[in-house]
């Protein structure tokens, strides 16, 4: 898309969008989530687990079901720190800092670093491409790090 540049309103409306968009999801409103971010076919997801990637995001009832259950009365804020965008293309480095009630645990800390990659679709609508999350927000040792690549 030309004439998309950093500081556009075009660009603040995603930034905005993709905040708002983490609210709900923080509080299981995954139909005001859905509402705000589609996805594009292709869809990537590394999650802050670990695991494998997923390819593409289906969401049938049950799944949206379990996804309420699993995240509840969260609230948090989008601390962008970078963005980047050329042509079809926009990524955003941000850390989400939030607290929340997730799974069976208490409700705490899920802060998260995570990259966003959104691509314009053809009807002109910003799409999230790729989504890639981590816990690792605050500094850790080199060797806590090698344990957590070893699985351990």
């Amino acid at each position: 898309m030309s004439g998309y540049a950093p500081g556009s309103d075009e660009l603040e409306a995603l930034l905005q969008r993709t905040d708002t968009a983490n609210t709900a999801l923080l509080q299981g409103d995954i139909d005001g989530y859905l509402g705000l971010i589609s996805h594009t076919d292709d869809f990537t997801l590394m999650q802050p687990f670990g695991g494998p990637v997923v390819r593409g995001l289906h969401w049938p009832e049950e799944r949206k079901a379990e996804l309420k259950r699993f995240f509840r009365g969260g609230e948090g804020q989008v601390e962008f720190v970078q963005w980047y965008a050329s042509g079809d293309l926009a990524v955003l480095v941000a850390i989400e800092r939030q607290r929340v009630v997730i799974a069976d645990l208490p409700e705490q800390d899920w802060s998260l670093r995570i990259t966003l990659v959104y691509r314009l679709s053809a009807e002109g609508a910003w799409q999230l491409a790729h989504r890639h999350a981590d816990p690792i927000v605050r500094s850790i040792s080199v060797a806590r790090a090698a344990a957590i690549a070893r699985g351990a």
